[in-house]
């Protein structure tokens, strides 16, 4: 029986990643409805969700094939190699060595795009306006799948952090429709940063428990692992800072 040490982390990593995925996944719907209208662009967007779908429902079968250590060991590898990914990313940006993601300049891009394409003879607008809706959907949800199957799926936590991510891609939809606009004023690196503490945490706590190691304090080693990430972050993103201005100076 699960308790709140992995259950309130794993709804929190959930709802964190598939914000930010979700968030990029409407920048580029909205970009698609803009230029060519909603209807290839809620066309693309259900037809990629029909493809999620068809992802999870064949993925769910085959983890109760798995046994349980291995399958979290799989999973902790996995998770750990994403979200140092993320975090590295993250601390990058924090630090102004590589450049903040601007929702705003991504709308402008993929509205560049579509448009020259529509300059082109005998270009199907609506076909590729519904294709770069579909890509975007089913791209940035595969990441939501692998996040909501991994740190769920260890510890039979598939519920809660699916919720956690229903309400994320729910939040986002509502406000993107009230606003009808790329929704730049999210904190997105921090956003990111806090899931890629928070995955890397995961990652670290499955694989332990796949080897079986008995962590001290059992699941609440979760948030241990959290916290470690988290000063190691901002600790490092501080000496980048200061290392590469004073490299610029």
């Amino acid at each position: 029986m699960s308790n709140l040490g992995t259950v309130w982390p794993a709804i929190a990593a959930a709802f964190l990643a598939s914000l930010v995925e979700a968030i990029e996944a409407f920048t580029i719907v909205l970009a698609v409805a803009t230029v060519q209208g909603w209807k290839p662009a809620i066309f693309g967007s259900v037809a990629g969700l029909v493809m999620l779908a068809a992802v999870v429902l064949a993925l769910g079968p085959l983890l109760g094939a798995f046994p349980i250590h291995a399958l979290q060991f799989v999973i902790g590898v996995l998770l750990l190699l994403f979200g140092l990914r993320w975090l590295r990313k993250a601390v990058l940006r924090t630090a102004g060595i590589i450049p903040l993601h601007d929702e705003m300049a991504a709308f402008a891009r993929e509205t560049t795009n579509l448009r020259n394409e529509a300059s082109h003879p005998n270009t199907n607008l609506d076909w590729i306006a519904g294709l770069m809706a579909f890509k975007a959907v089913l791209l940035e949800g595969l990441e939501v799948v692998f996040i909501v199957i991994a740190v769920g799926a260890a510890r039979g936590l598939l519920w809660p952090a699916s919720l956690g991510a229903i309400a994320a891609c729910g939040i986002v939809l509502l406000i993107g429709i009230v606003v009808h606009k790329p929704l730049s004023q999210v904190p997105e690196n921090a956003l990111k940063f806090g899931v890629g503490v928070m995955l890397s945490a995961f990652g670290v706590f499955w694989t332990g428990e796949g080897l079986g190691i008995p962590w001290p304090g059992e699941d609440l080693a979760i948030l241990e692992f959290v916290a470690i990430f988290l000063v190691t972050g901002i600790v490092l993103a501080a000496f980048l800072r200061r290392s590469f201005g004073a490299i610029s100076q």
